[in-house]
Formats: structure tokens, sequence, C-alpha cells
């Protein structure tokens, strides 16, 4: 596993950042912690979190429904329901290779 120190020098100021969108709904703690748990990797990573409520469009609701929170990276349905720190980091640390 790569060193936080190794990956912070291998960040350079115009590393681009990584999309990461939440598919949330208000008032749902589940939510709350799946973003707290990608709060805690945006700076090592640089990550672009974009939250959106599935309740704003009938079409993600039918979607998402009650699978809230769901977590896609770069696109990609990573998540659903909780967030795994370690395959998280993972995830984040494998894109960067």
């Amino acid at each position: 596993m790569t060193s936080l120190l190794t990956r912070l020098l291998r960040r350079g100021p115009s590393s681009p950042s990584i999309p990461v969108t939440v598919y949330t709904r208000e008032g749902c703690c589940c939510c709350h912690k799946a973003i707290d748990v990608l709060e805690s990797f945006r700076r090592t990573y640089s990550l672009e979190i974009d939250l959106v409520d599935v309740d704003s469009d009938p079409q993600l609701a039918a979607d998402y429904g009650l699978t809230v929170p769901v977590v896609a990276i770069d696109g990609k349905v990573r998540f659903k329901g909780l967030v795994n720190p370690v395959l998280l980091e993972r995830i984040l640390s494998k894109r960067e290779s």
C-alpha cells in the first residue's frame, strides 16, 4: 500500500480532480456517513464531490429509490449504501497508478 507521503508527493498542483457523485436524500443518516468518509479523502486525492438529491428528479428517485447513498467515481457506481474506506482507498490509489 502506498504511503500518504508518497501519494501527496506524486500529486502535483496540476493533478486533475477526481469526480465523485453522491446520490443522496435529505435526512438520510447513511448518506451523511458516506459523505463524511469521502470528505476524509477529499484533500489527499483531490476529490470533487457533487451531491445529487434523488428526490429532485423522478427518474433518479425511480433508479435509486431506497438504495441511497449511491457513490459514483468517474461515472462508475462503486458503492451503494455504505462506503468502505479500505475499498475506497484501493480504488483511488489504483486510479493514480
